[in-house]
C-alpha cells in the first residue's frame, strides 16, 4: 500500500445541510463485494473521523487491468496495486470567468459554498489483488477490504505514512477504526498490521 495515493490534500470537513453519503461501485467480476456492508464502513469512518453535513465520496472496485491503467497514468508503476485514493478539494467560491466576462450582464452573487456538497475525492480498490495479499498482508480476504478501503479513505481525509512518525499515526488510527467498526468488540485481533510488510 505504498503508492495508495497519487494526491493529497488537507480537506474542510463540514459541507452543506445533509448528511455524508457514499456512492459505491463494483466495475469487476473476479470477486464478490458486499456494496451495503463496505459503504456502512466508510460512512462510519468518515463520520468518526468528523466528517459532517453534505459530503460525497465514490468507492469503486476495479479489475486489475483497470487497476494497472490506473496506477500507470498517475503513479507511474504499470501493475496493478490494491488501493488508490483521489482527494478531491472542495468546490471553490471563486470561479474563473467564462466567455461572457466582458459583457455588461450584472454581478453575479457570490456562491456560497454550504449550497454545495464538500466533494471528498475517490477511493479505488482492487479485489484481485487484495485477495492475492490477504494471506500475507491483513490475514483474512475479508479483513484485507476493510484495511484498503480505511486506508483508502485516511488518504483522501489528507493523511500519508510518508515520514515513520505519519506511518506510525495512521497505523494506530487504521486500527482503532477497524476496531470500532470492523471486528466485534470482544472478538480477538487476528490482524497483521502493514508495518510487518516491506513496502517499496
Amino acid at each position: 500500500m505504498a503508492d495508495s495515493h497519487p494526491g493529497n490534500s488537507k480537506q474542510r470537513r463540514v459541507g452543506g445541510d445533509g448528511d455524508p453519503e457514499i456512492f459505491m461501485a463494483n466495475e469487476q467480476s473476479d470477486v464478490e463485494i458486499d456494496l451495503a456492508r463496505w459503504q456502512q464502513l466508510a460512512l462510519d469512518v468518515l463520520n468518526a473521523e468528523g466528517v459532517r453535513g453534505a459530503a460525497e465520496m465514490t468507492v469503486m472496485f476495479v479489475d486489475a487491468s483497470t487497476m494497472t491503467e490506473m496506477n500507470t497514468q498517475y503513479m507511474g508503476n504499470a501493475y496493478a496495486t490494491d488501493v488508490l485514493s483521489f482527494p478531491l478539494d472542495a468546490v471553490e467560491a471563486i470561479r474563473s470567468p467564462g466567455p461572457g466576462a466582458l459583457s455588461k450582464t450584472p454581478e453575479p452573487a457570490p456562491l456560497d459554498l454550504a449550497d454545495f456538497p464538500l466533494l471528498l475525492g475517490d477511493v479505488v480498490i482492487c479485489p484481485s489483488v487484495a485477495v492475492e495479499q490477504a494471506p500475507r498482508h491483513a490475514g483474512t480476504i475479508d479483513d484485507e477490504f476493510a484495511l484498503l478501503l480505511v486506508h483508502g479513505i485516511l488518504h483522501v481525509l489528507g493523511d500519508d505514512h510518508d515520514t515513520p512518525e505519519a506511518e506510525a499515526k495512521m497505523h494506530a488510527r487504521e486500527r482503532k477504526h477497524l476496531e470500532a467498526f470492523h471486528w466485534c468488540a470482544d472478538a480477538p485481533l487476528n490482524f497483521r498490521h502493514i508495518q510487518e510488510i516491506p513496502t517499496s
